[in-house]
């Protein structure tokens, strides 16, 4: 089953450069942003909408949905991307709080200076 676009976890947003991200916001579709899984049990139709006045830009199409198993080996190949950074994203957020935490880094962050 593809995305469900009327469901109340379903997500889209486009970002300047162009990328748009389609998702489950309780990531229930490991194979977003091609397909929802069937009988989701946490399906709700989105009721919010009714009254909106949506915008006047169009979200690009969906990309072609791969074939076979290539589903799986994309978001494999992506979550191989994201676990080889995530050691150097922790690594700098633990040295931007050593430093936020130091008696000076208090004041200077209170002052606007870094």
């Amino acid at each position: 089953m593809s995305m469900r676009e009327e469901c109340k976890q379903y997500e889209s947003r486009s970002y300047a450069n162009g990328e748009t991200v389609r998702k489950c916001n309780l990531d229930l579709a490991p194979e977003a942003p091609w397909r929802c899984p069937e009988n989701c049990s946490k399906f709700e139709l989105r009721l919010v909408d009714v009254d909106w006045s949506h915008g006047s830009l169009i979200a690009p199409p969906v990309p072609p949905e791969p074939k076979g198993e290539a589903i799986a080996e994309v978001l494999d190949e992506a979550e191989d991307i994201v676990n080889a950074i995530g050691p150097q994203i922790l690594a700098e957020l633990e040295a931007e709080q050593k430093k936020a935490n130091r008696p000076l880094g208090r004041l200077k962050r209170r002052f606007g200076r870094s």
